[in-house]
């Protein structure tokens, strides 16, 4: 839900600016922020901002449906605004680089499942681990 403005809606919830900055931060971003990045960003900003403030507004982000919280290879997790199409993601062993992709084949398959099992899918995750270009290069030296 966005506001008249075109921002995120935080519903309810008051729009503080150490808020505003971090839900900025993850809008800007192109990537996949982990908390630890998200929260040097934000200190490069808001000097005064701490990691518990940033861990407790990714929580409230993601109760609010702003951001998808997401598992990678790693023991962290990383956060992503809530994108307005589904997509997916290939995960590069090597460096460790996020590639994200859509495909029909998965809403095909979504809907051929629900079908034959009488299942609502209300969410689909696709993650594939391979190797991208660069990685791909050394990895075969």
């Amino acid at each position: 839900m966005r506001t008249s403005t075109g921002q995120p809606a935080l519903t309810g919830k008051r729009a503080t600016s150490q808020r505003r900055l971090l839900l900025d931060l993850i809008l800007q971003n192109e990537g996949h922020l982990d908390a630890d990045e998200l929260y040097r960003r934000a200190r490069e900003q808001e000097s005064t901002i701490s990691l518990s403030t940033v861990y407790r507004n990714l929580k409230l982000f993601k109760e609010l449906g702003l951001v998808d919280e997401l598992h990678f290879a790693e023991a962290h997790h990383h956060y992503e605004a809530k994108a307005p199409a589904q997509h997916h993601h290939l995960v590069c062993l090597g460096c460790g680089k996020v590639i994200e992709f859509t495909s029909p084949l998965t809403e095909r398959m979504k809907s051929q499942i629900q079908r034959e099992n009488d299942f609502t899918v209300t969410g689909t995750e696709v993650r594939m681990k391979g190797y991208c270009a660069r990685c791909q290069t050394s990895h075969t030296e």
